[in-house]
């Protein structure tokens, strides 16, 4: 199926022509009947001589109808742009047009009415020079007559090579399905209708509406049952357990998880400078229409604060219209949905310049480099694709959606970019159509996850590493009898929200091991332990297995942390609680105890050891652990 808008000036024969083509009557109020004039949005399809199936939204044309309008053209991917041969070029027309350029649309086709009642030649001239000057292009032009039926074979023939021309559309792709007419029917409930520009829907699938989820009872398309609509397409879906106030125009229905709901964003405007913008305007986009309070920021850059919260991503296409004025004051092109604060003095100017090197094309590479770390989700939500994935790599990029990390535990800046919810991290500068743009990036990106669905900046990570390095140094020296640095304070000081990125950065020289990272082989033995240690060997020279007692280990200043300190250090080997001895003395017992007759009992290698019973019990356990000794059945041992 094949999507395509009508658009036009009033009484121009928009819905004849729909009626004419399809058979059906667009208009589905008695008011219009009654008035001739369409006032809503009317839907008719028909095949064409391909075979193709294309269906019509018909607009109405009246000024004090162009919301209206704007909710069925947003969505649709090509127009059908009709113009009166009798009245030619007119106010509506030129809004019409304006509106389909403010939106990006790049396919159209000029049909030029009403034939038996005028010369159609001016009229197509004067459209098609219009219609050039705009992101329409050179259009192929029709001239027929509704009311005779002159050129609708014509027509049938200019639609199906316009379709022919139209990109596929993408059936993985997420939806959102921006919903333009809601109404209820007895005994099914709830149903919202919408032109499924991308993706797949399905009976039974879960979607996000607004901050709920909602489940698809049942679904239609050109009037059938269906068990799946795919995109391009017009569909009607049945809701389970939605009250019909709970949804209307301009809502949108989301593949949850895709899509974030955003109050900010920055644009590129193409159409009035913005220092010529009012404060306050409207965005069409989609179906919805929001009240925005604008910002500029550069000479074609600003800053929209939306009054309600809509799913946009990099590249979506919208309109800025001042309602007063009947005026489409731009188009604009989503450069960023995840825009940083401006709190400090010169923000401003410094996001205008970084927006000039934004494009509107979602890029993995150039997101990450703007933002430092994303999660891959937080990138498909902006509509850039992850890097495809396959072995961890560190020198390339880095799990609900939280918020882009960049330096600040590093560098001691707060993150500069905005997020998606809570979780501040380490912080970098940050630099179509109407439907959903693509996502390209994977392969521009050249990179792999860091660490889970996490992937990184490559400068950043490589900063991140040299700092994990330079924290972990300070904190031994800082704490020196501590066997490392833990890695949730890592996390704290490097300002990163997930411990499995401290641990991806772990790599020679250092080592992770028990919640701790460190340098291998551990902390060096401060002075004032080694000089203890001194003392101690001292009390050993004539007896070396006379472990110290408590009262000894007391006088020389060997407290639990400083014993633990030295045992790490490997200066001491911890025989039981509270019982240490030199790694010397253990290697030398191993030698002694080879002198006596084998097996040897307990008593036999105390003595042979001058030690006594405490010390004598667990360092023979200690040797059996090592293998050094062998215990046999009736307890006595054996050394090797």
């Amino acid at each position: 199926m094949h999507v395509v808008a009508t658009a036009g000036h009033v009484d121009h024969g928009k819905s004849t022509l729909v009626r004419a083509l399809t058979g059906m009557e667009p208009d589905r109020w008695a008011e219009e009947r009654r008035r001739g004039m369409t006032i809503d949005l009317g839907y008719a399809w028909t095949d064409l001589p391909s075979g193709a199936t294309l269906a019509f939204v018909d607009v109405p044309g009246h000024e004090r109808f162009v919301p209206n309008m704007l909710a069925g053209v947003g969505p649709v991917p090509a127009a059908m742009l009709v113009v009166g041969a009798d009245e030619g070029w007119m106010p509506q027309s030129a809004e019409h047009l304006a509106a389909l350029d403010a939106l990006g649309v790049t396919h159209g086709l000029l049909v030029v009415t009403r034939a038996d009642l005028a010369d159609p030649g001016p009229a197509t001239r004067r459209a098609l020079d219009e219609i050039a000057a705009t992101s329409l292009g050179a259009v192929e032009a029709v001239a027929v007559s509704g009311a005779t039926g002159a050129g609708l074979a014509d027509l049938r023939s200019a639609l199906d090579r316009l379709v022919a021309g139209l990109p596929p559309a993408d059936p993985a792709a997420p939806v959102r399905l921006w919903v333009d007419r809601a109404f209820t029917i007895q005994g099914s409930g709830t149903v919202v209708t919408g032109t499924l520009g991308a993706g797949t829907l399905r009976a039974g699938d879960e979607l996000a509406l607004g901050d709920r989820r909602v489940r698809v009872k049942g679904l239609q398309s050109l009037g059938r049952p269906a068990a799946s609509v795919e995109a391009v397409a017009r569909v009607a879906v049945n809701l389970r357990h939605v009250p019909k106030d709970a949804v209307g125009r301009g809502d949108a229905l989301l593949t949850p998880g895709a899509f974030r709901l955003t109050e900010l964003v920055d644009v590129r405007v193409h159409g009035d400078p913005t220092s010529d913008l009012p404060a306050t305007l409207v965005l069409h986009v989609g179906s919805a229409a929001v009240a925005v309070g604008v910002r500029p920021l550069g000479k074609d850059t600003a800053r929209l604060r939306l009054r309600t919260p809509l799913p946009l991503r990099i590249g979506d296409r919208a309109l800025l219209r001042d309602p007063g004025r009947h005026h489409v004051a731009g188009g604009v092109t989503v450069l960023d949905p995840l825009p940083p604060p401006l709190r400090r003095r010169g923000a401003a100017a410094a996001r205008a310049t970084e927006l000039t090197t934004m494009d509107g094309h979602p890029d993995a590479a150039d997101e990450l480099r703007r933002r430092g770390l994303m999660t891959g989700a937080q990138l498909r939500m902006l509509g850039a694709a992850p890097p495809a994935g396959g072995e961890r790599g560190v020198g390339g990029a880095a799990p609900s959606a939280g918020r882009a990390v960049g330096e600040r535990g590093m560098a001691g800046a707060a993150p500069s970019g905005g997020g998606t919810t809570g979780e501040r991290g380490a912080a970098t500068s940050r630099g179509g159509t109407g439907g959903d743009p693509g996502m390209p990036g994977a392969a521009s990106a050249g990179a792999q996850p860091v660490a889970g669905d996490w992937f990184a900046d490559p400068a950043l990570w490589a900063r991140l590493r040299e700092g994990l390095v330079e924290a972990v140094d300070r904190h031994a020296a800082a704490h020196p009898l501590e066997p490392g640095m833990p890695v949730e304070a890592l996390r704290r000081a490097l300002g990163l929200p997930d411990r499995a990125l401290v641990e991806a950065l772990v790599t020679p020289p250092l080592i992770a091991r028990d919640g701790r990272v460190s340098r291998p082989g551990g902390p060096q033995v401060p002075a004032a332990i080694q000089q203890a240690l001194d003392h101690l060997d001292g009390d050993l020279r004539e007896r070396p297995f006379h472990a110290p007692d408590a009262d000894r280990l007391r006088t020389l200043g060997l407290g639990p942390r400083e014993l633990a300190a030295a045992v790490r250090a490997g200066a001491l080997v911890k025989i039981a609680d509270g019982i240490v001895l030199p790694p010397a003395s253990v290697d030398r017992a191993v030698e002694v105890l080879r002198q006596i007759p084998q097996p040897f009992t307990l008593s036999q290698a105390r003595q042979a050891l001058d030690t006594t019973r405490r010390v004598a019990v667990p360092l023979l356990e200690l040797l059996d652990r090592r293998g050094a000794t062998t215990r046999e059945p009736d307890d006595r041992r054996r050394v090797g």
